[in-house]
């Protein structure tokens, strides 16, 4: 019964031993992303975070959560070998949000550690306002800033 026992704990620990010296590991040539001061007429911004598998068994990228609605993330969807490369990719969209912004993608892989941060920030300049969006308020042909009379 010893021997049984003794053979099985062997067993187990050299299953547990392979199972942690075989995984997936992410390696991100940049762990963060600038993009500096850009106009709001530019439109959507893009960037592409590399990411290699430095393990040995395919990497799969579960899921990323965006801090907000103006940050969208896209991935590599199918599973990257040991070895292989794929992209996330972070697109942030401007309009009608002018100032800096500091944003967040959580990364949910297969890999240790599980969840990786990658901040994205910038600095949107505003555009400039047309007539009917500083004069909010027509009355007839004239158009008022505010509804209140001093």
């Amino acid at each position: 019964m010893k021997r049984l026992f003794l053979l099985f704990a062997a067993v187990a620990l050299m299953v547990t031993l392979n199972a942690q010296q075989a995984q997936s590991k992410m390696q991100l040539t940049e762990t963060e992303h600038d993009f500096g001061k850009f106009k709001e007429e530019a439109g959507r911004q893009t960037y592409d975070f590399i990411v290699k598998n430095v393990g040995t068994d395919p990497l799969v990228i579960q899921n990323i959560v965006a801090s907000c609605g103006c940050t969208t993330p896209e991935w590599t969807r199918s599973p990257i070998p040991a070895g292989g490369q794929g992209k996330v990719t972070a697109i942030y969209d401007p309009k009608d949000r002018p100032g800096p912004f500091n944003k967040t993608l959580s990364v949910y892989t297969n890999s240790k550690p599980e969840v990786v941060v990658l901040p994205i920030k910038g600095e949107v300049i505003p555009r400039e306002k047309t007539v009917d969006e500083l004069f909010t308020f027509p009355v007839a042909t004239v158009r008022f800033e505010s509804n209140h009379m001093a």
